[in-house]
Order: structure tokens, then sequence, then C-alpha cells
């Protein structure tokens, strides 16, 4: 080895050694050497060795006191990926153990996929199963990920933005879940900053000026609360800190629930760690006695922890300043698993062997993400469960036994009975809130009683509206499931004609059967799924959505419409000058005329059009596939009507599209859709809202747009408001 890698290998030994931790020295050197060799000749986007990015995620991992085989791994993570090395080379010098994480946290990237997404989502599939065997998987790919972050100036600027979304989607949750608040926390600011760098900013600002006050505050509070202590329990161990919240929590509540700066009680909090759980509640008291509690700001989560094992009392208080501000009451191992989460139990480490319960019990979410995407058949579906199930907001809900189910924010009495128990779930007819029958799409509230009401009633089960009602995936899986197997023959049959409505509304024909069977036992292979009755099932039961794979389908039948014209034919118009624009529309050897878009299907730029000639009234432009434009032009009435048309290059500057929304029916959706509308700087002209059957509700509105790709993006961000099931352009 050269003097330099001595030399920085020597630094990076130093840091380990600083961790007060055992390591297998000698097995660390070699994986070095190893990384260091095999990258040789690599740089980053920074311009700097690219064998710097797995040593950082090393140091990282280190900080979290995993084990040689962690450091090992993560010093090794790129060299599959992104070098000729094997995962055979891996076992053969670094052994199993090593290897299966390596494995773990490589990406699939050598397979072909349909999409950009897919590919994503069959990556972050395989991680979870590589963790189910090994949690040191999902660490090191955090540790990875928060690497990458820190460099993420480095990057083109929608790569830059696809990677922040992604971490703020997938890897927070999962570190909030693994209740690893340091780099759960840092990874959120990051994404912040990269996604609404202007709302950044100006939090930073606030709080920077705001830091003097505060920090002369915290101090004065601090110094009140150890005399107290001193005075009232002069025996007991304590410690204090004082921390300021994250720009993404404070980001949260400005610009997401669009409370003021000043109106943010928590900006500010004073931590005082203890010994015993007794001596929390002691303090509490002591606290309460000291300063002046705000009503209704007291959490207790030592007596009910969160789901990332999280436990703390906090309450919020006001001091002699007039400045509110929080306490955290915790003990010495509270603080552990606070800041460090699976990490702080980590049974590597002290070379426990075997099952432990506790571990499995806090992963447990993992195998419920897994089976839903295996009910479903759609890997994009474990992206959809990370962002519902493990979201950091939940409510806390009671059974009359006084059992506390925990369940995200937004979750429904359907939600919790088949958290109950999927039994529970299958036989409920109704539920009772704090003793009052309410309907079954209530939103639970953190507090409440709930008790579900059951049926023994022979072949009693839930309705398939309850797929939509419910919202975790948890309770969606378990109804799939239970009409996947009781419905098997109702289920083809109702596959079958949404497929048929669908491939006729969007103009899929085939000229013969033989045609129509092979294109769908293709779409079915492509679900993973046996056969065309398999799909037809797996759509009756809702374990394939076809509006989500309705897109690819569409790709696949123009691309073979382009291969095998046998298949559809294709309008031939006879061809004509073309001439100047009106209206941002060409149309073929006319000009200056009257042009109007036909309100059948709307037609807007990037949809593929066509004039039809009519009487008095100009042009009247369609969209190729509208159900008035006939699918064989030559057989029409009146064929010579029908005219190229194109969108010109100076197109007005915007045009109106509808949107038809289906959603829960709740309190703030109307608020939530106009505040999406605003943030994008779209236009709404108008807005309809009603009441459907079974507590959904149905709004229309119309909005301006720059064209089809532009109305995709609006359409992207309103199915992400809480509650919104589908979002369809009207006149398609």
């Amino acid at each position: 080895m050269d003097s330099v890698y001595e030399k920085d290998y020597g630094a990076f030994k130093d840091f380990l050694e600083s961790q007060n931790a055992e390591f297998n020295y000698e097995l660390i050197r070699k994986a070095y050497e190893f990384c260091v060799t095999m990258h040789k000749g690599q740089l980053r986007r920074s311009n700097e060795e690219y064998y710097i990015h797995p040593v950082c995620v090393a140091k990282i991992v280190a900080q979290l006191g995993l084990d040689s085989e962690s450091v090992c791994a993560a010093l090794l993570h790129d060299t599959v990926e992104d070098t000729d090395t094997t995962l055979e080379d891996i076992e053969k010098l670094f052994g199993d153990e090593v290897a299966l994480i390596v494995d773990g946290v490589t990406k699939i990237g050598r397979l072909s996929f349909v999409s950009k997404e897919e590919q994503q989502a069959e990556s972050i599939r395989k991680m979870l199963i590589a963790m189910g065997k090994d949690i040191r998987v999902i660490i090191i790919k955090l540790a990875d990920r928060l690497h990458n972050m820190r460099t993420i100036d480095f990057m083109p600027q929608q790569k830059r933005r696809d990677k922040a979304l992604e971490t703020l989607e997938v890897y927070a949750p999962i570190a909030h879940r693994l209740g690893i608040r340091p780099i759960k926390e840092e990874l959120e600011d990051i994404s912040i900053a990269c996604l609404d760098p202007i709302a950044y900013e100006e939090i930073e600002g606030l709080l920077n000026e705001n830091f003097k006050d505060s920090s002369r505050m915290l101090d004065t509070v601090k110094d009140r609360i150890t005399e107290r202590l001193k005075e009232e329990m002069p025996d007991v161990k304590t410690e204090f800190q004082s921390r300021v919240k994250s720009i993404n929590g404070i980001y949260r509540k400005m610009f997401i629930q669009g409370r003021a700066f000043e109106e943010i009680y928590d900006i500010y909090a004073v931590r005082i760690i203890t010994d015993t759980v007794a001596n929390c509640y002691n303090i509490l008291g002591i606290m309460h006695d000291l300063f002046r509690p705000i009503p209704n700001r007291f959490k207790d989560y030592i007596s009910t922890p969160k789901p990332n094992l999280y436990q703390s009392l906090h309450t919020t208080v006001i001091g002699r300043e007039g400045v509110p501000f929080e306490i955290q009451i915790r003990t010495f191992e509270m603080h552990e698993t606070a800041e460090y989460g699976i990490a702080a139990h980590w049974k590597y480490k002290v070379g426990v062997s075997g099952s432990d319960k506790g571990m499995e019990q806090q992963l447990a979410w993992i195998r419920q993400i897994l089976d839903t995407q295996n009910d479903t058949g759609d890997a994009s579906e474990i992206i959809r469960s990370i962002k519902v199930d493990l979201a950091q907001d939940d409510v806390f809900a009671v059974t009359p036994r006084g059992d506390v189910i925990n369940l995200p924010v937004g979750a429904t009495v359907v939600d919790f009975a088949f958290a109950i128990h999927s039994a529970v779930g299958i036989k409920m007819v109704g539920a009772k809130v704090d003793g009052r029958i309410v309907p079954i799409n209530h939103v639970i509230k953190t507090g409440e009683i709930i008790e579900i009401l059951t049926t023994n009633q022979a072949g009693h089960g839930p309705s398939r509206d309850w797929i939509n009602i419910a919202v975790t995936n948890q309770a969606k899986s378990k109804i799939r499931s239970w009409f996947k197997k009781e419905k098997r023959s109702e289920n083809i049959e109702n596959g079958k004609i949404e497929i048929e409505r669908e491939f006729k509304r969007n103009g899929i024909v085939f000229e013969n059967e033989a045609s129509l069977k092979e294109f769908l036992t293709d779409i079915a292979k492509r679900q993973h799924l046996e056969n065309i009755d398999e799909l037809y099932a797996a759509i009756g039961y809702g374990g394939v959505v076809l509006a989500r794979i309705l897109p690819s389908i569409k790709d696949n039948y123009n691309r073979i419409s382009k291969q095998n014209k046998v298949i559809v034919t294709t309008p031939e118009i006879t061809p004509h000058r073309r001439t100047k624009a009106n209206d941002g529309v060409i149309v073929e050897g006319i000009d200056n005329c009257l042009i109007k878009f036909s309100k059948c299907c709307a037609p807007l730029p990037g949809d593929d059009i066509i004039g039809f000639i009519t009487r008095g009234h100009g042009v009247s432009i369609h969209k190729c596939d509208c159900i008035n434009v006939p699918k064989n032009i030559d057989d029409s009435p009146e064929p010579a009507r029908w005219i190229n048309a194109y969108w010109a290059d100076n197109l007005p500057s915007t045009f109106m599209a509808s949107l038809q929304i289906t959603a829960i029916d709740r309190q703030g959706l109307i608020l939530d859709i106009s505040q999406t509308l605003i943030n994008m700087r779209v236009a709404l002209h108008s807005i309809n809202a009603h009441p459907t059957k079974k507590g959904n509700s149905l709004t229309v509105i119309t909005v301006s747009t720059e064209g089809v790709e532009h109305l995709k993006n609006i359409i992207t961000r309103l199915e992400k408001i809480h509650g919104v099931y589908s979002v369809e352009r009207l006149n398609k």
C-alpha cells in the first residue's frame, strides 16, 4: 500500500478507536484496502476520489454503534454495483454475513423494467426482504443515503429534486420508524432545502433571528430547573439538554398546517434525563409547579410508546419571559432509544444469538408491507405503503378492554377493526365511538374508545367499498385477501367487465379475439399472474388497480399498433397543404378558419388531434381517440369532412381542463385542493363538490393548464392529498 493509503487508513482507524467499541481491525483494514483498490480511478460528481464515499458511510455506521461486519459492508457496499466485483468474491474474502448485507444494499439495476418507478419499487422491495433477514441492511442504506444527500449539490437539478423527494417519501419514514432521529431529521432538512429552498431559507432566517434570545432564554430556564431539582430531589441523577426543532418539523407546521412561526409552541425544548420512570413523573409534577402548563399540550409517550419505541413525557409550558417551550422528560435508556432507535438495542453488538422477540415485533411492519405487495402484485404498492403506514403522525385509540391501538392520522374504524384482528374486520357490521354509533368511514381521533360491532352470520364479509375507506395498507390487504379467496367467480366477471369498459373508453380495439388474448396474456405476465383469468380476478378483487397500469397498457398498445397495422386500422386522411395557425392549431389546407375545441374530449397540447369541418361553425378539433372520431375514416358517413390538424409552435399560454376528484368526504378537503392549486400557481375557474353514498365525495374542478404534461403534474399533486382516491381528466 502506498503512503497516501496508509495515511488515510490511519485517520480512519483513529476515528473507529474514538467510538469506544471493539472492532476487528484486521478484517476492516482488509475491506478498506479492497474498497480503495476496486474504486481506483473512479471519481464522484464532486471530482473527489470515489472511495471517500464508502469510507464516510462506514464512519456513520460506526457512530451508530454497529459491529465490524457492518463497517466492512459499508466500505464494500458499492463494489458489486459499480465495479467488476461479484457477491461470490465478497463472500469468499469477507464471509457470508458481510456478503448478505452487501447484497441487500445493492440496487437492482441490471434487469429490464417498464419504468424507472418500477425499478425503484423493486429495489426497495429487495431491500425490505433483506431487512427481514438482517436489519443492518437498512441502517447501512440510510447511512449511504445520508452521505449522498450531504453531497447532493453536485447533482443535476432535476436529479437532485428526484432524490430529495424519494428521500422524503421513503428513507426518512423508514429512519423514523426505526427511531434513528439524527439521520431522519438530517435527511428531511436536506430534502426540504432541495424541494422548497425559499421556505427553507425563510425558516432558517427566523431561527437565526431568534437564536440569541432563545439561547439566553433556554439557559435561564435550565438554571431555574437545576436549582429547583436540587431543592426537591437532591439525590436524583439528572442531565439537561436543549434542542431546537428541525427545519422540516417547523416546515410541516407552517406550510402544511398553516401556522405562523409564533404559533408553534415546541420550537424550543429542554430535555431532562433521569434514572427511573418514577422520577420522570415526579419531575413532571415539579415542572408544572415551576412553570405554567399550556392546557391540552401534555403527551405521555412512556405509558403509550410510539411505534418506533420512542418513550418520553412531553409538556408545553410558559416561562417568565412569556415564551412557550417544551419540556421532555425521559430516562437514560429511553434517551438512547430516542437518539439511535433500533441501533441502540443492537443484538449483534452484545453477541445475542437466536430470535429476538422484541426486535421481531418492532420489525413486523416490514412483513406487513411485503404481504400487501404480494397480495396486489404491484411493486409500487410498497412505496405507497411506506408513505401511509410509516407516517410520522399517529393517532391512539382504545378498545373497551383498555388496549391501545396506534394508527396513522386519517385512519378509520375499518382500519381499527383490522388492526385488532383480521377476523374482527371481516365480521364487522358497525362501530361505536365513545358509546355512540358512527358510520364506517368515521376518522379516528386520539383518545377515542372504539367498540367494533360484529356478527357471526355465515357468509358475512366486508364490502368492496371498504378498500377505498381504509387508509392503512394492512386493512386494504386483508380485505383484498378475503375477496380473493371467497369471491373468485364474481371477481373474474367484475374484472372482465372493467377491462372491457376501460379498453372501449380508451380506444383499445383489436381485430380478432386471438390478438386480444395475446395482449391480455402479456399484461398478466407483467403483473406476475399465470393467465388471463388470474388477471380478471386480480382486477375484480382490487389486487391490481387497472387505473394505475392503464398508462403502460396504452403505451404497449400504441407500440404494437405501429409495428403491426393489422391490429387496428389507423385513420388515413388525404393530405392537404399545411398552412398558418389559428388559436394554436394548424389545419391543413385552410387559412384563417374558425377553430372550435370540441367539448366531448376537450383536447390539450400534447394530445393527437384531428379536425372536422362543421356547417357554419368552422373546424371542430377533436382528440384522435375521441369516441366521436371514427376508427376508420374511409368507412365513415362523411370522410371528406375529416381533416388533419396539428398543434402549432406558438400556442396560447393556457387552456381549460376539467378534473373529477373522488375522495373521502371530510372537512377541509376543498381547502386542501385549493391550497394545492395555489401552491402550483394554477388558476382555478370553478369547483363543484357533492357527497356520494358510503361517505365519499365527488369534486369537479376546472383549471387553466399549459398542456397534457402540465395537467399530468396537476393530477399527480392532487392525488397526494390525504383521502383522495383518484383524479381523472373529464372528456377524455
